[in-house]
């Protein structure tokens, strides 16, 4: 599976002396093919979340076009494009967003009930094992830590076997020995065939990835050593 973008950009208004056009991503151009992982750092402002959002499905591109797998993703009505995200993108959001009236587990299960495509009790044990939190199962996103909803929303993006994962700062709120197992596990997910992207402050993720980019002021820059 492959996620391409063409020239995307985004664009917004606001009040301000001179130019009231401000553009968070300008031009990108981006392909993110299966069996790699794509790291993306950059100063907080700089893009890469509006990039991440665009490319989910989430914030359609004022310009340019988003293709999964050569289907254009905001030719679809609200409707279908959600449908896809839900079966074939694994999307980890920057902030918090578990159900609280839902178990741990119910959350990862969540996403495959609203569409039919249901995940199996035993895999979403699974993947709390994988991140290191399924003695928490049972337990109530009101009990968590940040760290350990952090962790949640990593399993629950993975539920359904997604072609795409994009991942924007899965690390945030974790110690060291858990941004590693986080890492190790999306290396894991690449080698098992995903198209990765990682949206990143971490700076030991880069010994992880295979391509390394750097969001500027809007623009995408490939750095080529690393």
């Amino acid at each position: 599976m492959i996620l391409r973008a063409e020239k995307i950009s985004r664009r917004f208004f606001r009040q301000r002396k001179g130019s009231n056009v401000f553009y968070a991503v300008k031009d990108v151009t981006l392909e993110i093919p299966a069996g790699t992982l794509t790291e993306l750092t950059g100063r907080s402002g700089s893009g890469k979340s509006t990039l991440l959002n665009m490319l989910a499905g989430l914030l359609e591109p004022t310009e340019g076009k988003v293709y999964l797998d050569g289907e254009d993703l905001y030719a679809l009505s609200d409707i279908s494009r959600s449908r896809m995200r839900n079966e074939r993108l694994g999307v980890i959001p920057q902030g918090q967003t578990a159900l609280h009236a839902l178990t741990v587990l119910e959350n990862v299960l969540l996403p495959g009930q609203m569409y039919g495509n249901a995940c199996s009790e035993e895999r979403g044990v699974q993947l709390l094992e994988q991140v290191g939190i399924a003695q928490l199962q049972n337990a109530y996103p009101g009990e968590l830590s940040g760290g350990e909803l952090r962790r949640l929303a990593i399993a629950r993006a993975l539920a359904l076997c997604p072609g795409v994962l994009l991942a924007d700062e899965p690390t945030g709120d974790l110690d060291d020995e858990n941004t590693r197992t986080v890492l190790s596990l999306l290396r894991r997910s690449a080698d098992e065939g995903l198209a990765v992207l990682l949206v990143t402050h971490e700076r030991e993720a880069a010994r992880f990835a295979d391509r390394h980019y750097r969001m500027d002021s809007g623009m995408l820059l490939e750095e080529k050593e690393h």
